[in-house]
């Protein structure tokens, strides 16, 4: 198999754990051919090449993503990051002394945007995880299915209202995952 393939595979897999599989899902449905390129380059180089590299677990790889992230005002990057760095293990407390930490170095102005963003993440992830199935899970009439929405960018689940999620507020597609109950 070509080495760009294995690349690719490896890249999709560690995309996938990293961001989930609706964030990964809707980022591939939104290809273009126009796209398709960068798509191939960020799957095969940043997860296939640089975050599955061994020197550095992915926890730590989440810590610099978002001070750099925050540094750059890469305010939808942010979002989707904070469900990223969650996932990777990081607590709620982790990722206030990262931004601190970032506030420090590259200024209190992008640290408070991120200070921001990441609240509204994590405030909304714990309320929905609080109530989770009085409000992001809704049974179908016959009993057998369960719908879910889940935010592609940071992974938030909750009802669909106005296009935009209840968790960060993007305004990203929420995908509505059906599945048994």
């Amino acid at each position: 198999m070509p080495e760009d393939r294995i690349a690719h595979q490896r890249g999709m897999q560690v995309r996938r754990e990293v961001l989930g599989d609706a964030h990964v899902d809707a980022a591939v449905d939104k290809t273009t051919p126009f796209t398709a390129p960068f798509q191939d380059f960020i799957t095969r180089y940043a997860w296939g090449e640089v975050w599955s590299r061994p020197g550095l677990d992915r926890r730590t790889r989440s810590c610099i993503t978002l001070a750099v992230l925050t540094a750059l005002h890469c305010r939808d990057e942010i979002a989707m990051h904070v469900g990223a760095a969650l996932r990777n293990g990081l607590s709620s407390e982790e990722i206030q002394e990262v931004l601190l930490h970032t506030a420090v170095y590259a200024g209190v102005p992008a640290a408070n945007e991120a200070f921001a963003i990441a609240g509204g993440i994590l405030a909304g992830r714990d309320s929905a995880a609080a109530d989770r199935g009085a409000r992001s899970v809704s049974e179908a009439t016959d009993g057998t299915q369960t719908a879910q929405n889940v935010c592609p960018r940071c992974g938030g689940t909750g009802q669909l209202a106005s296009g935009r999620c209840p968790v960060c507020g993007g305004d990203g597609l929420v995908r509505e995952i059906i599945g048994d109950a």
